[in-house]
């Protein structure tokens, strides 16, 4: 199977499974939005709660926040987002079609390095247990000439795009001879840039009404109420504030499902530190949230490090964790140090002193900002992607499953009687009403106990307990663990100890302390 069936797979799965719709499907829906379903969005939630968690619940320096969608039109201009929060756009004049220029070229540059890895691959498969890829990527002619073409084409993408020469990136797409992928012609427009940012009316329509944005990031919320959580929560430098929330950017390429879409979730941490030890915190919060990705055992090959050719205006260094989605390695979350441009420019742009005062050494500072932003709808498409298996058994049968993380499962027990009659039944809801104020849980008692294990397979449910006949008699049960589909006999009594111990939260939070 392709990546791209893979990924298709992927998308028919969530929606036959609830977790996620088209947005306004009836009427045909809308572009890039999407609605989460009844999994789908207790799914969310339980990532959204275990990163919120990490934070605030593990850490006495973080405390949480949740500022307004609408704010005053003049943050936007202190923040650099009415001036420069803009993507370089060209159109192809044969199929009418529009792209991001940087897009186009960072999928060129994502081939040559697929011929790359090819060619190490195929190394690797001729010399076996002796391959030595270090060296025979710096001695390949082959990836030698491929590798002075990426490196050629980066240089020159980053000098176009960090000096907004926007005829220079229109000459590379020409260069290398990128067609459109609908006409598969290189007639292309100029590149121009398009600002990302909503904008609406806040009060009346007449004159009286005045022009406010979308937030296109949740962070300006936070460094707008910099002085209120500080003053009021009398924290102490270094402190973070987290904040998740959603967030709207006009993106005219949206693509591949959720993970690039208009209305948007971001869970995001600004840690507010003296000056001269950002870089000191940068290093910690590079460690601490990879270490997070980690927690959840999708895997360590799973993730890398990418750091910033281009630093934002505000940024003196920046880092993203990629994830290997089916379509390649893409940023799933960023670590900037944003020095204190955010906090001076407010103070700039509100005449408002926005400064600690160090009771330790007696001084007045702006403090520095690291940040670390995640995207929530992202984050539930690297679970979702690297959850789904699609498993042939001894049987030879074909079951799909998602092994998601237990702590992140939208139905953490499904509770099963064997058959509708002979009491098993009320015995069965007796057990759901004791869990259930602990535990998600779900009670079928539809169909064949082999589809009813099919189903909570389906939607990542982890155990499954069956009430039979035997409970009458010894009041015990069987567990059905999802990724083994072993059975094990236990007390009834003995469940609440078992499933604390597969299913608390301390459990997964403990990695990370």
């Amino acid at each position: 199977m392709t990546q791209e069936d893979l990924f298709k797979n992927i998308i028919a799965h969530a929606k036959e499974y609830g977790f996620i719709f088209p947005s306004s499907e009836i009427y045909d829906g809308l572009s890039a939005v999407y609605d989460y379903g009844q999994n789908g969005v207790e799914l969310k939630n339980n990532i959204r709660k275990y990163w919120w968690d990490s934070l605030v619940r593990m850490h006495d320096n973080i405390v949480g926040l949740d500022s307004a969608i609408f704010m005053h039109p003049k943050i936007w201009e202190a923040s650099g987002h009415v001036a420069a929060f803009n993507d370089p756009l060209i159109d192809n004049k044969d199929s009418q079609k529009r792209y991001r220029a940087d897009v186009l070229l960072e999928d060129y540059l994502a081939k040559l390095e697929e011929k790359v890895n090819k060619e190490v691959a195929k190394g690797k498969k001729r010399f076996g247990e002796q391959f030595d890829e270090v060296q025979f990527r710096a001695t390949n002619p082959n990836v030698l000439r491929e590798q002075a073409k990426i490196d050629s084409l980066q240089e020159k993408m980053i000098k176009a795009l960090n000096g907004n020469d926007l005829v220079g990136l229109r000459q590379l797409i020409l260069d290398c001879g990128i067609v459109c992928p609908v006409s598969g012609t290189r007639n292309w427009t100029e590149v121009r840039q398009f600002n990302l940012m909503f904008s609406t009316q806040l009060g009346s329509n007449g004159e009286g009404a005045s022009q406010v944005f979308l937030r296109p990031e949740t962070a300006q919320g936070i460094f707008v109420n910099f002085l209120n959580v500080q003053k009021s929560g009398r924290m102490k430098v270094p402190f973070g504030i987290a904040q998740t929330g959603k967030a709207f950017r006009n993106e005219i390429v949206a693509r591949q499902f959720i993970f690039r879409m208009r209305e948007f979730e971001q869970m995001e941490m600004q840690f507010f530190v003296k000056p001269g030890e950002e870089m000191k915190w940068y290093e910690y919060w590079k460690d601490m949230r990879l270490r997070w990705h980690l927690s959840l055992g999708l895997g360590r090959d799973m993730y890398r490090f990418h750091n910033h050719d281009k630093l934002a205006h505000y940024a003196n260094a920046a880092c993203d964790i990629e994830f290997q989605f089916p379509f390649g390695f893409k940023e799933l979350e960023g670590i900037h140090s944003r020095t204190d441009y955010d906090l001076s420019r407010h103070e700039e742009f509100s005449g408002r002193k926005l400064r600690y005062f160090d009771p330790e050494t007696n001084e007045s500072y702006i403090p520095y900002v690291v940040e670390t932003s995640i995207g929530l709808d992202r984050t539930f498409l690297a679970v979702l992607s690297a959850s789904y298996r699609e498993e042939e058994l001894e049987d030879g049968e074909t079951r799909v499953v998602l092994r998601l993380p237990h702590i992140l499962a939208p139905v953490k027990l499904g509770i099963f009687p064997l058959v509708k009659k002979d009491g098993l039944p009320e015995v069965a809801q007796q057990i759901l009403k004791t869990l259930r104020l602990e535990h998600a849980c779900l009670y079928d008692e539809k169909d064949s106990i082999g589809k009813r294990y099919r189903r909570m397979d389906a939607i990542g449910t982890p155990l499954c307990i069956t009430v039979d006949h035997q409970t009458l008699e010894d009041n015990t049960v069987t567990i059905r663990d999802r990724d083994t589909m072993l059975q094990e006999r236990v007390p009834v009594d003995n469940l609440p100890g078992i499933l604390d111990e597969k299913l608390n939260s301390r459990n997964w939070l403990g990695k990370l302390t």
